[in-house]
């Protein structure tokens, strides 16, 4: 394939995390022609020279390397395989990369179906959210054959800062469910121990201090920790979106017969916030469903 900047780079799906990654590729000097069902965020590409496209199948007849992030399987299924999709406009060698969070076998389910039209697709789920999506440094778990990913890796550490083919198609998606689960489960542990500390009069905040160096110290906490305490849950990642992964990972962890009691409780925390109107509240919001049942609110003191 020859370089990926002299050749034009699709791009559909520019919400929260789709738009922050099309522009460091803009930045970057990438050429993008773009789709998405908003204009707002497609007007701001097109200002900075992308080409706007009605139609998935518009965006394929116009690029070799299309990128797709999406909220979901069945957003991904219909704008990869329907009407107007995708698989109506690409020509044979193309490559898809879905970067949405989607159930694993639904990323075997579409890539057999491009694969038929000789279509090529990588799934390649992100996690940082929109903070590290506007960096550029996002971890980027990647499925697929090996020769496809090095294709299409320059681009793809455009957007983050590691990229790493972690096995066949799906073995991405599968990856980030487990990813959501770590992450789940340590939000969750820490809105437990930090209302704790909070009932117990004993302030959170240093309490944090004194962990952050030890065993129990983590990435989640040192990103979530210091919000919760300012009583800031404007959404990097959503709980809706929380939500969505989870129930991926227990469809999918159904289907295999593996047990996951933590996800299927944590879900139910997080179903509770969403009912009480708090679905596009930061996922670090969980903590308000201990706050609610202990009557304390977890901030700073100073």
């Amino acid at each position: 394939m020859k370089e990926l900047k002299k050749q034009k780079i699709g791009f559909i799906g520019l919400g929260i995390m789709g738009k922050p990654m099309a522009l460091n590729l803009v930045k970057e000097g990438y050429s993008l022609s773009v789709c998405d069902i908003r204009p707002e965020p497609v007007q701001e590409l097109a200002a900075l020279g992308a080409t706007v496209c009605d139609t998935p199948r518009q965006v394929a007849r116009q690029c070799q390397v299309i990128i797709t992030m999406l909220p979901n399987s069945p957003e991904v299924r219909q704008v990869a395989l329907g009407d107007n999709g995708i698989i109506e406009g690409a020509r044979p060698g193309t490559i898809v990369v879905d970067m949405s969070s989607i159930a694993p076998l639904a990323s075997v389910e579409i890539h057999g179906k491009l694969k038929e039209k000789g279509i090529e697709m990588l799934d390649a789920p992100v996690s940082g959210g929109e903070p590290k999506a506007c960096e550029g440094t996002l971890s980027i778990m990647v499925g697929g054959d090996e020769n496809i990913f090095e294709q299409v890796r320059e681009l793809l550490l455009v957007m983050g800062s590691s990229a790493v083919l972690v096995g066949d198609i799906g073995s991405g998606n599968t990856t980030k469910l487990a990813n959501q689960i770590i992450v789940a489960l340590n939000i969750a542990a820490m809105s437990e121990a930090m209302v704790l500390a909070e009932k117990s009069g004993v302030d959170p905040e240093k309490v944090y201090q004194a962990i952050r160096g030890g065993l129990a110290g983590s990435t989640v906490l040192d990103a979530k920790m210091p919000l919760v305490l300012k009583g800031n849950f404007k959404p990097g990642f959503r709980i809706a979106l929380h939500i969505k992964d989870l129930q991926n990972a227990l469809g999918t962890a159904h289907e295999l017969g593996t047990p996951v009691p933590l996800t299927s409780l944590v879900m139910e925390f997080m179903q509770a916030l969403k009912t009480g109107g708090k679905a596009g509240d930061d996922h670090g919001g969980i903590i308000r469903f201990y706050e609610n049942l202990a009557g304390v609110e977890v901030r700073s003191r100073g």
